[in-house]
């Protein structure tokens, strides 16, 4: 077909405003699936599933005639959530244009705004829908006319939909034809951009990508060009939105390779293909995403630890954020300190890791990534932004306030404020979402950037039992908080303990100068119960041989640790939120 007939979209909005619930009805009303299909119908993985949102990006192409023309039409579903921002950007890459879908009744949220900058950074064509307007509680004309003063566009531009029960889609549909460019090409050699990868254990790599320019067919030799790789095209197709293999892909199109590639390395979301000896150069691709929260992980039983790396690389392919590199722990063995780009992307590659690769993992309290420049620490920051009703405003600003935040500014439209804040990028581990959904009933939505590192009064908090260092427990803190801290790891790892033969001291350092101490007293044998007489000095030369033994056992005996002690303090440790 020809590219004038091509249009590359994606839908792009904040977590729950009816992404994939719109899919399903372009996907309906183009023939591609019917209305018995279960709903959220492209959201086929099990997590994305039962958690009810969109945490992977997912192409299909669709055929529609309008006007007696017959179009393609190729939709890239995007998440919602900011933890995976990177999809959308990856997305955004390949299209030409984005419906930006605006909940009727919570008009503009975080989200919404942090992904229109990245479409018109694209420069991509974006069309406005308010979606939602057959709920009792849609406030059209109030989001209309935020949609207007917020992002410029024209009232008239706007649309009104109902991706639900089908209102207005049709006329979507024909908008996207309309408004939305069709893809160019600027040569014949073959240029195609993987904008996502998975790996298959039988087939190998199969890539997503989007041709620019030429055509590759089936058979072609080609070449990656970060790596050099040059292997042959066993198969090409489309997304229907299952694979359908086909003789080739042109300009235009979005579509699959698969070269029955098995070493990950050679083919990476982000690089060019091309045919071999080509002077086709490199397309641009998108910013590399930088991961921003470290876990450290290990394996449950030490024999899967070859499993857990092999796993990690399959998920790389199709994660570009998901990096890691070898730990060990005195206390859980080795593995592997991996890096997120937050709590919700770190969650779901754990359910993936255990749901796909059949892992059991200890994940380590989560840390951000420090520096440490002449002797001085730095901590990243962040540019946060508080979508908040006016009524919460307070509440909120006491919240970051509290939280070591620097209020930039505010901004009202309507009912709503935004609230602009210059905060450390730890507090979003620490439960500042959170504390900040509870403060306002659960209407606050959060977006960040991550800004520059500036210095911090850090100190090393370490853990000691028995004058032996925990390794997992360690961590910076600020030094205005290190004794509340302190204080209450040693009480909650007291709790945790076994009582021992031997006395169990615990305590929090800083520099070696304790700041917080338990004891847990040993087990006390009755060394007297057999005795039938004897004088008072007899008792006390027993007495005394228990209390040496006992003090030699407390600096001899290997700290015993149970692993069921070390869970309940390094997962879901948050007692400061």
């Amino acid at each position: 077909m020809s590219q004038k007939n091509i249009r590359n979209f994606a839908i792009i909005a904040h977590v729950d405003h009816g992404k994939s619930t719109l899919a399903d009805r372009f996907l309906e009303m183009t023939g591609v699936i019917g209305k018995d299909k279960q709903e959220q119908f492209l959201d086929q993985n099990p997590i994305s599933r039962e958690r009810g949102i969109t945490i992977k990006l997912a192409p299909v192409r669709m055929e529609y005639n309008l006007n007696s023309s017959n179009y393609i039409l190729n939709l890239i579903d995007t998440p919602g959530h900011v933890d995976f921002s990177y999809e959308v950007s990856r997305t955004l890459a390949a299209c030409e244009g984005a419906i930006l879908l605006v909940d009727a009744t919570q008009s503009i949220q975080a989200q919404t705004v942090a992904h229109f900058n990245a479409a018109r950074r694209e420069k991509l064509t974006i069309i406005p829908v308010i979606n939602k307007i057959d709920l009792q509680n849609a406030d059209i004309e109030g989001v209309t006319q935020a949609i207007h003063d917020t992002f410029g566009f024209a009232r008239e531009d706007i649309l009104h939909i109902s991706a639900k029960t089908g209102i207005g889609v049709d006329e979507l549909l024909a908008a996207i034809i309309d408004r939305i460019p069709p893809p160019t090409s600027d040569s014949v050699n073959l240029r195609a951009l993987i904008f996502d990868a998975v790996y298959d254990e039988h087939r190998g790599v199969i890539a997503y990508i989007r041709v620019k320019d030429g055509v590759v067919e089936k058979g072609d030799k080609v070449q990656f060009i970060q790596s050099q790789a040059i292997v042959d095209a066993n198969d090409v197709g489309y997304f229907t939105p299952f694979l359908e293999a086909q003789s080739r892909i042109s300009a235009g199109e979005i579509g699959y390779l698969v070269a029955g590639i098995k070493d990950i390395q050679k083919s990476r979301v982000g690089d060019t293909i091309v045919h071999p000896d080509s002077v086709a150069t490199a397309l641009p691709g998108y910013k590399m995403p930088k991961p921003m929260v470290f876990f450290g992980v290990f394996p449950k039983q030490a024999n899967e630890l070859v499993h857990l790396r092999q796993s990690l690389d399959k998920l790389r392919l199709n994660d570009t954020a998901l990096s890691f590199a070898d730990e060990y722990s005195a206390f859980l063995g080795s593995g592997f300190r991996i890096g997120f780009l937050g709590l919700l992307h770190a969650e779901i590659v754990k359910e993936r890791l255990r749901d796909e690769f059949d892992l059991e993992l200890l994940f380590t309290m989560p840390r951000v990534l420090y520096k440490k420049e002449d002797e001085v620490w730095l901590e990243p920051y962040m540019q946060l932004s508080v979508f908040v009703s006016r009524s919460y405003v307070g509440g909120v600003i006491s919240v970051c306030q509290k939280r070591k935040g620097e209020l930039i500014d505010i901004a009202y439209q309507g009912d709503q404020a935004i609230l602009y804040y210059k905060m450390p990028y730890v507090m979003l581990i620490r439960g500042l979402v959170s504390e900040l959904k509870t403060i306002s009933s659960g209407f606050a939505s959060v977006d960040y950037e991550l800004g520059d590192y500036i210095p911090a009064s850090l100190a090393m908090l370490d853990i000691l039992v028995n004058n032996t260092a925990i390794d997992v427990l360690s961590e910076l803190v600020y030094k205005d908080e290190a004794q509340y801290i302190a204080r209450i790891k040693v009480e909650k790892l007291k709790e945790s303990l076994n009582k021992q033969q031997y006395r169990q001291v615990i305590q929090g350092t800083i520099d070696g100068h304790i700041i917080a101490r338990e004891e847990i007293s040993p087990f006390r044998k009755d060394v007297l119960a057999k005795m039938s007489g004897g004088d008072r000095t007899r008792k006390d030369k027993l007495l005394d041989k228990q209390k040496k033994g006992k003090s030699k056992l407390y600096t001899t005996s290997k700290v015993d640790i149970s692993q069921e002690a070390l869970l309940s303090m390094i997962e879901g440790f948050d007692s400061r939120s």
